[in-house]
């Protein structure tokens, strides 16, 4: 597996001292079979007065932190180092009643996918469901893979990519509307378009990076956003419309919920006069450590001298 070392820096400013209430944070990423932590830190400044770790409803490490004192900064300070190991859309299985859409999920399955089935976002004029459906092939059922895969790219190929540090997503129709968002807009677009067609589908949080010098990403520097899908045969995979990945390659999985707001990164509050709060930085940083050269295979050792003969 290749080796990343990742630091994620969050820095609040106000201009005068504030309090602090409890502040969530979600930025360890979760161990699995294709990511393995080595390392993992949290340097909170200033220091609180109680950090406590737990899981949530979906299985994320969360850090609860607690203050008792007044500053004019806040920072959180997250270091990992872990192996990561990348599944390409090859190795993506289907079960074969599931290959071809449409198809029904198992009735053992169905009970736990319900709820990552259900739309969350309000569309009486069926925008999204009419969107969804240009990718269905009309003659013939459609492969399940591709029609997802189709999907993801076109988000990447027709939609502008607009950064916007702050705030929530909006709402898919918004984003059809526009056809401009951020990684989190598309997540969520994609999420509700997948659910009209059946497909259970969850929202992922972490990072992204280029796993080589020949691959860009969009969304470096800051937390990226993504989906998942549930394919019966592989379980739960990855589709990242916002630079076109199926698979993991590159993606890094934080924290995974139904809804964006359930994936916040970080959240919290403060108390003081209005006006205080000044701005907040946010700094992302994955390196892929180099591989350690093998050891040079060793030649064939020269042949022992014969022993001497006796001759008489």
């Amino acid at each position: 597996m290749p080796i990343l070392t990742l630091s994620h820096l969050t820095v609040y400013r106000y201009n005068q001292p504030v309090a602090f209430g409890e502040h969530r944070i979600m930025v360890r990423p979760r161990e699995s079979y294709d990511q393995r932590l080595i390392e993992a830190s949290l340097d909170i400044d200033p220091a609180p007065v109680d950090l406590r770790w737990v899981q949530d409803v979906f299985g994320n490490a969360v850090a609860l932190a607690r203050f008792d004192r007044r500053a004019t900064e806040l920072r959180f300070d997250s270091r990992v180092r872990m192996e990561h190991a990348p599944v390409e859309p090859e190795r993506v299985d289907i079960e074969d009643y599931a290959r071809d859409y449409p198809f029904t999920y198992s009735s053992e399955d169905m009970p736990d996918l319900l709820r990552s089935i259900e739309r969350q976002h309000h569309d009486p004029d069926r925008i999204v469901d009419h969107w969804a459906r240009r990718f269905l092939d009309t003659d013939t059922r459609t492969p399940t893979l591709g029609l997802l895969t189709e999907m993801t790219r076109t988000i990447k190929r027709e939609f502008t990519y607009i950064p916007r540090p702050e705030g929530g997503a909006q709402s898919p129709l918004e984003t059809l509307r526009t056809r401009q968002g951020t990684c989190r807009d598309y997540a969520v677009l994609m999420i509700e378009a997948v659910r009209s067609l059946g497909f259970a589908a969850r929202f992922v949080s972490g990072y992204v990076y280029s796993p080589t010098q020949h691959e860009g990403r969009i969304g470096g520097g800051n937390t990226h956003a993504w989906v998942r899908v549930f394919i019966p045969g592989s379980g739960w995979v990855e589709f990242d419309p916002t630079n076109a990945i199926i698979g993991n390659r590159g993606l890094i999985r934080v924290a995974i919920a139904r809804d964006p707001y359930q994936a916040l990164p970080l959240s919290g509050a403060w108390t003081g006069f209005p006006g205080s709060a000044i701005g907040m930085d946010v700094t992302v940083r994955i390196d892929v450590e180099p591989e350690p050269l093998s050891a040079p295979a060793l030649s064939d050792p020269p042949p022992a001298p014969s022993a001497p003969q006796d001759v008489r």
